[in-house]
């Protein structure tokens, strides 16, 4: 190596190159700085916090305890309990640092180069860079307008499409209800799928299942579908986004599988003990639950009688077409303290808002700001 000139500043040398599926990809980024304090409309979060006997929880944790690794002993029997689902044991459940860890997770253990991924388009963008990352090839069948209906037929047809094996898709991924179209899926519809395809992983996305009661769960027999697996969290309605937990159903010896590719303590402790004590408060879940559907309700009838373009079938959330361009009425409510999701350049609704649904209060709030930022009188 030779040395700078005087004056020159030494030569910066590479970093080592990625894997090539990694030196080419986009990562999946989200604006979440700068959030505190501000009505958060943007990412679908429980609007409240917690339920108090989480909080008391947490404070509980003795100091010593900081200083132990995380234990997990009762945690999957909290959750069988709490789906109250026939036939469910601890050895159907798998924990991981949130959804997202999750599917990244189902990818890793499952997508190779060349494999398929088979979805619908617009979804939850964390979905590509994680097959992309893998080197998969990415089929995504769009939602059919004008209501943005599931498109089964053609997923089926995707499924069935005479080939190799090799060509069948790898994963299916079904968000259901659809963020952010709020698409429905009947659960019969989705076993129908897993059914039609016994060689292709079915993962059902069902993190806003309590907003519309379509789980598949009730009706699914992981011994008769061992190619399928549910995502649930704690997230939208229990209000632990920020400790991160999820979790995986199906199959033992599948979810065993996706569990291969984490961490043995990839959950800390703090997350734990909230999910022990919001799994025990379902009172307050369901109180939350009620509220936003409530809200939505009053929420939709005033877009309806302002003549508000707009679109609610599913999840804690609907899509607005604001008059004005949408970065600008975006930027206007954010100067007015409230978060919106900017939908721009998502196929289909391109040009709308995506609004998180909150308590009445809030979104009354958010009704008399987007009014006069809109220019609806």
């Amino acid at each position: 190596m030779t040395s700078p000139t005087p004056g020159e500043s030494p030569a910066v040398p590479p970093c080592p190159r990625a894997r090539p599926e990694v030196e080419t990809l986009t990562a999946y980024s989200a604006p979440l700085e700068g959030r505190r304090g501000l009505l958060r409309l943007d990412f679908n979060e429980n609007t409240v916090g917690p339920s108090p006997r989480v909080v008391e929880a947490i404070r509980a944790i003795p100091a010593d305890h900081y200083a132990i690794y995380p234990e997990y002993d009762g945690l999957r029997e909290a959750v069988v309990r709490s789906l109250g689902c026939r036939g469910l044991t601890p050895a159907h459940i798998g924990l991981f640092n949130g959804v997202d860890a999750a599917i990244h997770a189902v990818f890793h253990a499952f997508g190779s180069p060349g494999d398929r991924l088979l979805t619908t388009s617009p979804t939850f963008g964390y979905y590509t860079p994680c097959a992309r990352m893998q080197g998969m090839v990415i089929e995504a069948i769009p939602y059919r307008l004008p209501d943005f209906a599931f498109p089964f037929e053609a997923i089926r047809a995707a499924l069935e499409a005479p080939g190799t094996a090799a060509a069948d898709p790898r994963i299916l991924l079904i968000c259901n209800p659809n963020n952010p179209t709020g698409t429905r899926l009947a659960p019969e519809r989705i076993l129908e799928l897993a059914a039609a395809a016994q060689d292709t992983l079915v993962v059902v996305d069902e993190l806003y299942e309590a907003f519309t009661g379509d789980s598949v769960l009730p009706v699914a027999d992981f011994a008769a579908f061992p190619n399928l697996l549910v995502l649930r969290s704690l997230a939208k309605t229990a209000g632990l986004a920020g400790l991160r937990i999820g979790f995986a159903i199906g199959a033992p010896a599948l979810v065993e599988r996706v569990g291969r590719v984490c961490g043995p303590y990839d959950i800390n402790s703090f997350a734990v003990t909230a999910a022990h004590a919001a799994l025990a408060d379902q009172a307050y879940v369901d109180g939350y639950v009620a509220e936003v559907l409530r809200a939505r309700d009053r929420l939709v009838t005033q877009l309806r009688q302002a003549g508000v373009r707009h679109h609610a079938a599913g999840g804690n959330y609907l899509l607005l077409w604001p008059r004005r361009p949408a970065a600008a009425v975006e930027a206007d409510l954010r100067q007015a303290g409230i978060l919106v999701r900017s939908m721009a350049g998502k196929p289909l609704i391109d040009g709308s808002l995506r609004v998180s649904l909150g308590t009445g209060a809030q979104m009354e709030r958010f009704w008399e700001a987007y009014r006069r930022i809109d220019g609806l009188g």
